[in-house]
């Protein structure tokens, strides 16, 4: 058994990679009826992320709470996804997810906003390293559906890289110029 752990090389752990914060967004205590009683579980709801563009959630349940904040941790790790941050603090772009009738809304915001969402989006957003943002979420309430859909909306979201590349072109094409916007707006001045 040793020799073949030898010709594989060292083990890389997980656990090496950069630390990452976690969120419990909930715990839920379910019961399952039996012969002599009831048998009472629990299930966590956690986002993890390194709050530098990386962020994932997962669910797990066990008998005891330690035991599923831990297996949702594990699975959170494993499923997590790279999102482009405008600045390092906010989106690029206005975006909306969908995740069954969980309906969320996120848009950019000026630096010094903060983090305008409620509860769920709130977790994903400061695990993701976002400084700033105005989300807003339509429809269900439910924790599960409002984490799947604002991860939706952020794996939508491009960076002007991104597209510059998909399309063959510069990032100083893709983005508007600034002196063309100023000068549109000493035109409008100068009509009025």
């Amino acid at each position: 058994m040793a020799e073949r752990e030898n010709r594989r090389g060292p083990r890389r752990d997980r656990d090496e990679a950069p630390e990452f914060a976690d969120r419990l967004v909930a715990i839920n205590r379910v019961s399952k009826t039996v012969k002599g009683g009831k048998r009472f579980g629990f299930a966590a709801l956690v986002v993890v992320g390194d709050q530098k563009g990386r962020v994932g959630f997962g669910k797990g349940k066990a008998k005891e709470v330690p035991e599923a904040i831990r297996k949702a941790t594990e699975q959170a790790k494993r499923q997590m996804i790279r999102v482009q941050l405008r600045e390092g603090r906010t989106l690029h772009h206005d975006m909306e997810g969908r995740h069954g009738a969980g309906k969320v809304v996120m848009r950019t915001a000026p630096e010094g906003t903060g983090i305008i969402a409620g509860g769920p989006m709130r977790a994903v957003f400061e695990m993701l390293g976002v400084k700033d943002v105005v989300s807003k979420s339509i429809g269900s309430q439910n924790p599960y559906n409002m984490i799947r859909a604002t991860m939706d909306g952020l794996r939508k979201e491009s960076s002007p890289r991104s597209v510059a590349q998909r399309r063959g072109k510069k990032v100083a094409d893709i983005l508007p110029k600034r002196e063309d916007a100023v000068d549109t707006s000493a035109q409008v001045a100068e009509e009025a």
